[in-house]
């Protein structure tokens, strides 16, 4: 097929896609190399200047998605509003990220509070995930991001992340225990530590 062709065929895949498409399967499906798929993207991102659809880069992969400025009419479509992360699953899905893989003893004890309830929830939503188990008593499970964490915060990779302004002991706690303050996303939801928790 003609370079025309290809972004065109190139445009209908990633619109059927569900989640961003790695640049393998991109070559894969379309059977031409990475240079034609790369120049194909550069002239489909070109085409939708015109759009209300764009070209991004999530997660290691390629996706159509609408801009911005249309992101009200949008979800006014969409209703209801898929239902937010709470503060705790949020404070809990940033240690994770900034200290993977991490046991939820660790996490509680940075947390100073359990944690098993949240670590439930950010599975079923398919943020975090068991990357293996550590090599201490019990063997304790690590847990780390997924994919659809990256697609969920608008990230290309765990390198996009944020610097943490500072991480410190928690006033009141015991010593050694720390909580991740407040900042921006994803760790937009930093804190004293409490007694009890709602994912």
């Amino acid at each position: 097929m003609d370079s025309l062709q290809l972004s065109r065929a190139l445009e209908c895949v990633l619109f059927v896609a569900t989640e961003p498409v790695p640049m393998r399967t991109l070559v894969e499906v379309l059977q031409v190399d990475e240079g034609q798929v790369q120049s194909a993207l550069c002239a489909l991102e070109e085409r939708l200047l015109s759009s209300g659809l764009q070209l991004v880069q999530l997660a290691g992969g390629y996706q159509l998605c609408t801009r911005p400025e249309f992101a009200e009419v949008v979800g006014r479509y969409l209703q209801p509003q898929p239902s937010k992360l709470s503060r705790a699953a949020l404070e809990t899905v940033a240690i994770i990220a900034y200290r993977q893989p991490i046991t939820l003893p660790e996490i509680e004890a940075i947390r100073g509070v359990q944690s098993d309830a949240v670590i439930r929830t950010l599975l079923q939503r398919g943020l975090i995930q068991e990357v293996g188990r550590k090599q201490a008593a019990g063997r304790p499970v690590l847990y780390g991001t997924t994919p659809q964490f990256l697609h969920y915060f608008g990230l290309n990779s765990l390198e996009e992340l944020p610097e943490l302004e500072e991480l410190h002991p928690s006033e009141g706690n015991q010593p050694g225990v720390t909580h991740v303050d407040e900042g921006a996303s994803p760790s937009e939801a930093g804190g004293t530590a409490g007694t009890c928790d709602k994912p």
